[in-house]
């Protein structure tokens, strides 16, 4: 598969994984982040808060790769909270990496991929996007702007042979989610609760998150457009009646 792709937040976690089996399967790969890996996928340093840093970012992929073909916008933060608990400041943090950074990424990459035989767009997304989660309403409210990015930009870019689609992670096994495992009071405790909410019983790993978003990005989802393809365990669609042992 001799394609081109940027991964933004490819420095570790779902954009790790997925910058890994895209270069596994043949394509060449550069890793948008602020601590970015090393070979054999090219490491960009790149804050996606900073526009003029993603452009000139951007333009140095496109020439070491030779183009753009692919660009998976999977960088992004997350929030705890009720909608009291962040100030305003914190509001403008989050949104500014988790959709301006999606923005100001494709924005960049827009003229590389219209040049594109095969031009694909893979924003990262989450059930938050389309769940009610507690303690996660900064962190939501951006997801479910990405959602409505993602479908947007399907529709403006899809005569220019474009195609945009998302995935939808339930809770992933990523080192953000360990983090706050370890800052849990009980991480055990909490560790059960989260692989509990979903209805297989276990987190999500980054590198089924990866295989999702390496099936959007590829030709073989050459009429899937406008698309959020859940990975979440069940979580989305799901409503088990409690379990019985005795049934």
């Amino acid at each position: 598969m001799n394609l081109r792709a940027i991964v933004t937040g490819g420095g570790s976690g779902i954009g790790l994984a997925t910058a890994t089996l895209l270069a596994g399967r043949g394509m060449k790969v550069a890793c948008l982040d602020l601590n970015p890996p090393g070979e054999p996928l090219i490491g960009i340093a790149a804050d996606v808060a900073d526009d003029a840093a993603v452009r000139r970012a951007v333009a140095e992929a496109a020439d070491r790769l030779g183009g753009v073909d692919v660009l998976v916008n999977n960088a992004g933060i997350g929030a705890q909270g009720t909608v009291e608990d962040n100030p305003d400041e914190e509001w403008r943090r989050v949104f500014d990496v988790n959709v301006f950074g999606m923005v100001r990424v494709s924005r960049a990459a827009l003229p590389y991929l219209r040049r594109s035989e095969h031009a694909s767009i893979v924003n990262t997304c989450s059930i938050a996007a389309t769940a009610g989660l507690p303690m996660r309403a900064l962190y939501s409210a951006t997801k479910g702007a990405v959602l409505s990015l993602t479908l947007a930009m399907a529709a403006d870019h899809i005569r220019e042979g474009i195609r945009v689609n998302c995935v939808n992670p339930g809770t992933a096994d990523t080192p953000w989610v360990a983090r706050l495992l370890d800052a849990a009071d009980d991480p055990a405790a909490e560790r059960a609760a989260l692989e509990a909410r979903q209805p297989m019983g276990r987190l999500v790993s980054a590198e089924e998150v990866a295989a999702a978003i390496a099936y959007l990005a590829g030709p073989e989802s050459g009429s899937t457009t406008g698309t959020a393809l859940a990975v979440d365990g069940g979580m989305q669609g799901l409503r088990l009646r409690p379990s019985n042992p005795e049934r």
